[in-house]
């Protein structure tokens, strides 16, 4: 697992490497650190106001006696996306918008709940309910 980890860290940050070199030869260095900037701002500004609509929105669920999973899912989404926002970089921007984005979000809990519902149903992975 760790040389997984590894291999992912390395990967993504000589992609960022070389999405930042290549979009500063584009439009030069400086307009490159102004726009690396700009998007961290974006992204922790698009956090917020989607982390209060969807803290909001477990509020109101639980108030009435439902359970919040797929806004519970949304939340951990919606975190994960304002992190790689934070981070300098245009490929992790790309995919933190993705991630803060409601209609892809969608998709994404989608697939992720799918693939939960897969391990649980496969015995690779057990849940204990105590009471």
């Amino acid at each position: 697992m760790f040389r997984f980890f590894a291999i992912v860290f390395v990967v993504a940050f000589g992609l960022e490497l070389w999405g930042l070199i290549t979009i500063g030869s584009w439009i030069g260095g400086w307009n490159t650190v102004v726009l690396v900037i700009l998007t961290g701002i974006l992204g922790a500004w698009l956090a917020r106001q989607q982390g209060m609509q969807v803290f909001r929105m477990v509020q109101h669920q639980l108030s009435r006696g439902q359970m919040p999973t797929d806004s519970l899912i949304d939340g951990v989404l919606i975190l994960i996306g304002g992190i790689l926002l934070l981070l300098p970089g245009f490929v992790t921007d790309v995919i933190g918008l993705v991630f803060l984005i409601p209609y892809t979000r969608m998709i994404i809990r989608h697939l992720l709940k799918r693939w939960l519902w897969n391990l649980i149903s496969s015995g690779r992975v057990q849940l204990f309910f105590r009471r």
